[in-house]
C-alpha cells in the first residue's frame, strides 16, 4: 500500500474509527518509512528496567553535561505526521507533557533507568522544548501525541520517546557498563605483561635522611651490566648521570625536557637516569633504582611511582625510602608474587634539637640554614641578614635547576664570603649542602587541601624529618647536625612533631592512561576532555591499596585549551604538559603553543624569540626576576612539547642554548637579590613589613588552619599551643601571632609604630575638633548674652 493511498484511507475514517484500524496504517506506514518504536505500557517498561540499572554504585550525575538537541525545522517533503493525522494544537501537548511530567510513575520509572530528579528534570526540559519549537516532529511522536490528545493512547506511552531524547542529551546513559568496564582499576598489576612474566627481586632500603641508603642502592646499579635510576627530581637525575659517567659506567639522561646520549653513535647506553615520570616499562634491565619510594602516597605524582614499581622489567628493584612504605609495598608485591627483603639503616652522623631557639637574626653562625615557607618571608629574612652585614644564598622552588645548583656551590665554598643560607622546604631533596644548623623561620606551611582550597597547617613529621636530615650530612664539612627554631614558642611543637611517629602510607597513586580516556570519548565523543576526566574519576573502581590522583592540574589545563580544534591524543599530551597554575605568562604561553600546534604552524626558535621578547634585560627588582623565572618556564614548556611534537617544536637545541643563557641571567639577580629587594621595597613593589601578594590569600584560610593545629597539639597532649607568660597572666594576642608564625617581631615592631602614629594624628584630630567645638558654643552664647 503506497503512503498516498495510506493518508488517504485515514482522511476518510470516522474519528472514532482511526484508533480501531491504526495497526494497518502503521505497518504500512513502517513498510514506507521504516520501524519507529512501539508506545509500549509502564508495566512492560518496568519489567525491563531491571536489567539496564547496573548493581554498582550510582554514579555522580551532578558530572553529566547535557548536550544540545535542536528542534527540527520545516522537511523537505512536508509533515508527514499531519497529513496521516492532523497538526498539533500545541496548547494541548503542553497541558499532555505537564501532566507527563507530574506523573510519579514515570518520576520512578526514569529512576529506574538512571535518570535522578536532577536528570529527569534535564532531560523534561529539554524535550519540551524539542517538541514545542520543532516545526515537525517524527512520525511515530506525531501520531502517540495525537492519539493521547484524542484519549485514544495513555500519556505514559510518551516515556520511550522521552527515554530516547534523554539519552540524546546524556549519552553516558547508554553506556553506563562499558564506561564502567573501562575505568576500573582494581587490578593495575595486570597492566604490566612485561613485568608479570619474570620475577623480579624487590630489595628495600629503608632509612632516614643521611642514613646511606641511596648510596648502597647507587653501587648495586653501577656494578649491573645495564639499569635505570628513578628520580624524583631533575636534579637528581642529572646528579646520578654524573655520577655514573664519572665512575666509567656510560649513562643517558632522559628528563621530561631534556634527552642526552653519551654514546657517540647516539646509541642508547645500558644504563640511563631519569625522572620517575619516564621511564620506560618495556625495557629489560638488570637493575632498577626507585628513589624516594614514599612518593608514591603523593596526591598529584604518586602514579608515578606505582607506575614504576609494578611495571618496571628488571631482574631487581631496589626501592630508597621511609620506612612507612614498607608495608604498602609488602602488600602491593604480595599481589604479584614478588616478595620483599627489608635493609634497614641509621644515620651515619648525630643530629640533635637545640633546647634553645634563635630568636635573633644577631645569632646567626657560619653554616646556618634559615627555612622558611613563603617567597615573602625568604625575601624578609634576605634583607634583614644583609643589614647587618653578612651574606646569604637563596634557594627556592621556582628557580631554575642551574640556579639552585650555582647557589649551592656559593654556600658550600670556604672560602666564598656567603655563610648563611635562607631556603624553602626544596633543599628537602636532590641538593648536597654543607649545613651546620637547620633553623624553621615558621612550623606553618600553606597547602591546597583536597578542595583547591588554600590553608596554612603545621608541618608534618615526615616533612620535619626530611629538612631537619639536611644538617650534619656524612659528606659535608659538619659532621653533626643542629635543629632550632626562630621563635622560642615553637621549639617545644617542634620537638613534639619530631618525635611522632611517621603515619604508615596506606594507599599508592593511580592515573588514567591516554588509551583510557580515548575509550571513553569513543562513547561520549560531544564530552568536554575536563569533563571526560571527571566521569572516569567518578565511575573508577579501586581496591583498598590505591587512589585516583588529583587531576586538578589536568582538567585546568584542558579547559584553558578546550575550545582550540586538537585530535584527543594531541589534546591529551598537552594537557600533562608540566605548567604553574600560577604563572599567568606559563599558561597563556601553553595557550599560544596549543594555538599555533592546530594551525599547522611550527614553532621555531625566531618565533620564540619574538615571543618572549629576546633579548632580555638582567631584573631591575623581585618582579624583574619573578618574570624572568616565568620565561624560563616557558622555554622548559617548549623543549617539554619538542620531545613529543618534534615537528611542531623543530628547534630544541637552540632553545636549550637560549635557556642557559637566561639560566646565567637569573643567577646574577639572585646573587644580588637584597639590591633587588631594598629596590621593590622603595619603589612599593615589594612590601615586607605586611603580607605580600603571595601570602595574602592564604591568610583567609588562617583560622580553620589555626584550629586544626590547635587540635593536633591538643591531642598529642602538647601545652605549647598557649604557653604561659612569664609573670603567669594569659598570652598576649601579638605574642600568640608571632608564635602561629603570622607575624614577625619586626613586623610586630612595624605595626606598633603605625599604630602610635595613628593614635598620634588622632589625638591631634580631637584637640582640633575639640578647640573648635569650644569656639562655636562661645559663638551661641554671645547673641543671648547681648
Amino acid at each position: 500500500m503506497s503512503l498516498p493511498r495510506c493518508a488517504l484511507l485515514w482522511a476518510r475514517l470516522p474519528a472514532g474509527r482511526q484508533a480501531g484500524h491504526r495497526g494497518a496504517i502503521c505497518s504500512a506506514l513502517r513498510a514506507h518509512c521504516g520501524s519507529f518504536p512501539r508506545a509500549l505500557r509502564v508495566p512492560a517498561l518496568a519489567a525491563s528496567s531491571s536489567s539496564a540499572s547496573g548493581g554498582s554504585k550510582a554514579p555522580n550525575t551532578s558530572l553529566f553535561v547535557p548536550l544540545t538537541v535542536k528542534p527540527q525545522g520545516p522537511r523537505a517533503d512536508g509533515d508527514v505526521g499531519a497529513e496521516l493525522t492532523r497538526p498539533l494544537d500545541k496548547s494541548e501537548v503542553k497541558k499532555i507533557l505537564d501532566k507527563f511530567y507530574k506523573r510519579k510513575e514515570i518520576q520512578k520509572l526514569g529512576t529506574d533507568y538512571g535518570l535522578d530528579a536532577r536528570l529527569f528534570h534535564q532531560a523534561f526540559i529539554s524535550f519540551r522544548n524539542y517538541i514545542m519549537q520543532s516545526h515537525s516532529l517524527d512520525v511515530d511522536i506525531h501520531i502517540i501525541l495525537n492519539d493521547i490528545c484524542f484519549d485514544a493512547a495513555h500519556v505514559d506511552d510518551l516515556f520511550p520517546f522521552f527515554l530516547r531524547h534523554a539519552k540524546q542529551i546524556f549519552p553516558v546513559l547508554e553506556c553506563k557498563e562499558d564506561l564502567r568496564k573501562i575505568s576500573d582499576l582494581r587490578i593495575p598489576p595486570n597492566w604490566y605483561p612485561e613485568a608479570r612474566a619474570i620475577q623480579r627481586k624487590i630489595i628495600f632500603h629503608s632509612g632516614p635522611t643521611n642514613s646511606g641508603k641511596t648510596y648502597h642502592a647507587i653501587q648495586k646499579y653501577l656494578s649491573a651490566k645495564s639499569g635505570v635510576y628513578c628520580g624524583p627530581l631533575k636534579l637528581l637525575a642529572h646528579e646520578i648521570f654524573e655520577k655514573s659517567n664519572a665512575a666509567g659506567v656510560p649513562c643517558d639522561l632522559v628528563t621530561g625536557e631534556e634527552r642526552v646520549t653519551v654514546e657517540p653513535n647516539g646509541k642508547q647506553a645500558a644504563h640511563v637516569s631519569c625522572t620517575v615520570e619516564m621511564c620506560s616499562v618495556t625495557t629489560p634491565y638488570e637493575v632498577a633504582v626507585i628513589d624516594e619510594i614514599q612518593m608514591i602516597r603523593d596526591p598529584a605524582r604518586g602514579w608515578a611511582w606505582t607506575r614504576a614499581l609494578l611495571g618496571l622489567c628488571a631482574e631487581e628493584i631496589h626501592l630508597c625510602g621511609e620506612s612507612a612504605a614498607i608495608d604498602l609495598v609488602t602488600e602491593l608485591m604480595y599481589t604479584t608474587g614478588e616478595e620483599v627483603e627489608v635493609r634497614k639503616y641509621k644515620r651515619l652522623t648525630p643530629i640533635s634539637v637545640l633546647n634553645h631557639a634563635l630568636e635573633s637574626l644577631d645569632n646567626l653562625r657560619p653554616g646556618d640554614c634559615i627555612v622558611c615557607f613563603s617567597k615573602n618571608d625568604i625575601y624578609s629574612v634576605s634583607r634583614q641578614i644583609e643589614i647587618r652585614g653578612l651574606e646569604s644564598a637563596v634557594i627556592y622552588g621556582s628557580l631554575p635547576p642551574g640556579t639552585k645548583l650555582a647557589q649551592a656551590k656559593r654556600f658550600n665554598d670556604p672560602s666564598d664570603p656567603c655563610k648563611i643560607l635562607v631556603a624553602t622546604d626544596a633543599i628537602g631533596m636532590g641538593l648536597n649542602l654543607s649545613i651546620k644548623r637547620i633553623i624553621f623561620y615558621s612550623l606553618l606551611k600553606p597547602t591546597v587541601n583536597e578542595k583547591g582550597e588554600k590553608e596554612i597547617e603545621p608541618i608534618t613529621t615526615s616533612q620535619a624529618l626530611q629538612i631537619a636530615g639536611r644538617a650534619g650530612r656524612f659528606s659535608s664539612q659538619f659532621k653533626e647536625g643542629e635543629v632550632t627554631t626562630m621563635n622560642r614558642e615553637d621549639l617545644d611543637l617542634l620537638k613534639e612533631i619530631l618525635n611522632r611517629p611517621v603515619d604508615p602510607i596506606k594507599s599508592a597513586g593511580l592515573h588514567p592512561t591516554a588509551e583510557q580516556i580515548e575509550m571513553f570519548a569513543y562513547h561520549l565523543p560531544d564530552t568536554t576532555l575536563s569533563n571526560l576526566i571527571d566521569i572516569f574519576v567518578d565511575f573508577s573502581q579501586v581496591d583498598g591499596n590505591y587512589f585516583v590522583c588529583n587531576m586538578a592540574d589536568f582538567k585546568f589545563s584542558a579547559e584553558l585549551i578546550q575550545h582550540i580544534p586538537l585530535s584527543l591524543r594531541v589534546r591529551y599530551v598537552f594537557c600533562t604538559a608540566p605548567i604553574s597554575k600560577k604563572q599567568p605568562f606559563v599558561c597563556s604561553s601553553l595557550l599560544q603553543f596549543a594555538r599555533q600546534y592546530s594551525r599547522n604552524e611550527p614553532l621555531t626558535f625566531a618565533w620564540l624569540r619574538r615571543y618572549i621578547k629576546w633579548p632580555l634585560l638582567p631584573p631591575k627588582n623581585i618582579k624583574d626576576l619573578m618574570d624572568l623565572e616565568a620565561i624560563h618556564d616557558v622555554l622548559d614548556l617548549y623543549l617539554w612539547l619538542s620531545y613529543r611534537f618534534m615537528d611542531m617544536f623543530p628547534d630544541a637545541t637552540l632553545i636549550r642554548d637560549l635557556q642557559k643563557e637566561l639560566d646565567g641571567i637569573i643567577q646574577d639577580g639572585v646573587h644580588n637579590i637584597t639590591k633587588l629587594i631594598k629596590i621593590s621595597e622603595s619603589r612599593r613593589l615589594l612590601n615586607l613589613e605586611n603580607s605580600s601578594s603571595e601570602t595574602q590569600p592564604l591568610l583567609s584560610g588562617t583560622s580553620k588552619g589555626l584550629a586544626r593545629r590547635t587540635r593536633i597539639t591538643q591531642a598529642a597532649g602538647s601545652r605549647t599551643a598557649q604557653p604561659a607568660s612569664p609573670d603567669g597572666g594569659k598570652i598576649t594576642l601579638a605574642s600568640r601571632l608571632v608564635q602561629q608564625g603570622l607575624l614577625t617581631p619586626d613586623m610586630l615592631r612595624q605595626l606598633e609604630k603605625e599604630w602610635l602614629t595613628q593614635q598620634a594624628e588622632q589625638g591631634k584630630e580631637r584637640t582640633e575638633c575639640g578647640t573648635q567645638l569650644k569656639g562655636s558654643r562661645r559663638k551661641k552664647k554671645e547673641p543671648n548674652s547681648d
